[in-house]
């Protein structure tokens, strides 16, 4: 007879009790992937696939082991109880480990709108079709898009967690993506560029011929880059870059890099980091939120967590052992990595959105760069140093001039913070971090 997931589960969980771990949690999930790639019409990729995998993390004491395995026959998984109950035996004792102290009380995902069942009627053929669409619309655009690469991808996961304190839960989600990246070429040379359109429903994604015209006005604005002398400028971030600035924050929030010391946000709390009028959030009740869930990968409730308010740290974001280590109060955070163990994650991670358009944020730059992409990992966690490569788009009178490119902007993330002037009302949400344009007062700019 085959388990169902639960059943598996709760069968992981009883042999580990018996096999001596003092406390144990098991994390199960399946999932069904559909992806493919065209170029110029043609179907380069087709990958379809059904995966299972469970993760198991066990205690004796305050000592801690974790396995994972993607066989979950029932010898197979008996086996791996028993094997790392006997590696736990072989670790040194941590008095922050352990299962939370309480987990969620309900699972119930309703409110939450992660699974849209519309997704069962769309046929592979219908797949494909997304995918050849938004690819032609990028090559219909403009003759200088040579080339081009349209994708889409769907996935349908379920996530069973159950432990020793009682808590057995479930749910699932769906998501998928509509992608062009199109090559645009002249005799001076070639730029290429992509957008993209992520839901957990059909309904909220962009249709293919929208995203690949995006796509390829994104292309197009590139070609003919060059260089800009050194100076000191407003810069602009568009949503997919500034995305990267709210992705240090997060890190620097993270409470693994808090209890480390490495983080250049530690021992702020209640103290101004940014400009008043930013708020940054971690909310995994959003409905339909990409990284959303009624409870994190230990068990624990998921919330809506301030980060930034109003300029002012309010909150470290924790799995339950950083929260041991930091005495404080898991907040949801909990993310299960490939080996089993437990680190801190985002769920849906944000700069809240303000009331300008991009439109009159680059209106409002006198002289400065909008960017469009960086480059490199010049960023230091410790100290918020930051100088990275730059590709963007020149502003001159609160219009975009022309593209620049082999230039690096450098400043530190404190003062970029605190020189946030103006925050965009177009949040793009294509993953667990998201932010809209967001104008920084001065930066320095590295060029000719």
């Amino acid at each position: 007879m085959t388990l169902s997931l639960k059943e598996t589960a709760e069968q992981v969980v009883r042999r580990a009790v018996s096999k001596g771990a003092t406390a144990a949690d098991v994390f199960i999930r399946e999932e069904e992937k559909f992806s493919v790639t065209v170029r110029k019409g043609d179907v380069e990729t087709l990958k379809e696939s059904v995966s299972r995998g469970l993760r198991l993390r066990l205690f004796v004491g305050k000592r801690t082991a974790t396995s994972q395995t993607s066989d979950l026959s029932p010898a197979l998984l008996n086996t791996l109880v028993d094997e790392t109950v006997e590696m736990a035996h072989l670790t040194s004792e941590d008095a922050s480990g352990g299962l939370p102290e309480s987990t969620a009380s309900s699972s119930d995902v309703s409110a939450l709108e992660l699974l849209d069942p519309s997704w069962a009627d769309f046929t592979p053929d219908q797949r494909i079709d997304w995918a050849r669409r938004a690819e032609a619309a990028t090559l219909k655009a403009d003759p200088r898009i040579t080339n081009s690469e349209g994708s889409f991808d769907f996935e349908r996961t379920r996530t069973v967690l159950g432990n020793t304190l009682g808590f057995f839960g479930e749910y699932e989600g769906t998501s998928a993506s509509v992608v062009a990246m199109p090559y645009a070429q002249t005799p001076e040379g070639m730029q290429r560029d992509y957008w993209a359109s992520v839901s957990r429903f059909r309904s909220d994604l962009e249709s293919p011929e929208a995203v690949g015209q995006r796509a390829a006005q994104r292309a197009l604005r590139r070609l003919g880059a060059r260089k800009v002398r050194t100076c000191e400028v407003p810069v602009v971030f568009d949503p997919l870059t500034a995305r990267t600035l709210v992705g240090h924050v997060f890190q620097a929030c993270s409470g693994d890099a808090v209890y480390r010391r490495g983080s250049f946000l530690i021992d702020q709390l209640e103290k101004k980091v940014a400009a008043s009028e930013l708020t940054i959030v971690d909310d995994a009740r959003k409905t339909r939120g990409l990284g959303s869930s009624p409870f994190d990968d230990e068990g624990v409730p998921t919330r809506r967590t301030p980060v930034i308010e109003n300029g002012i740290l309010k909150n470290y974001l924790h799995s339950s052992y950083t929260a041991r280590k930091l005495r404080a109060q898991p907040t949801g955070n909990g993310s299960r990595t490939g080996s089993g163990s437990v680190g801190v994650g985002p769920t849906n991670f944000y700069l809240n959105p303000g009331v300008a358009s991009s439109e009159e944020i680059i209106a409002s730059v006198k002289s400065g760069l909008y960017v469009v992409e960086l480059i490199g990992q010049g960023v230091n966690p410790v100290t918020g140093d930051y100088s990275r490569g730059v590709v963007g788009v020149w502003i001159e009178n609160g219009k975009l001039a022309y593209p620049v490119q082999e230039v690096t902007i450098a400043g530190n993330l404190h003062q970029m913070l605190n020189d946030i002037e103006l925050i965009g009302n177009d949040v793009t949400f294509i993953g667990t971090i998201s932010a809209p344009t967001v104008k920084i007062r001065n930066m320095v700019i590295s060029g000719e």
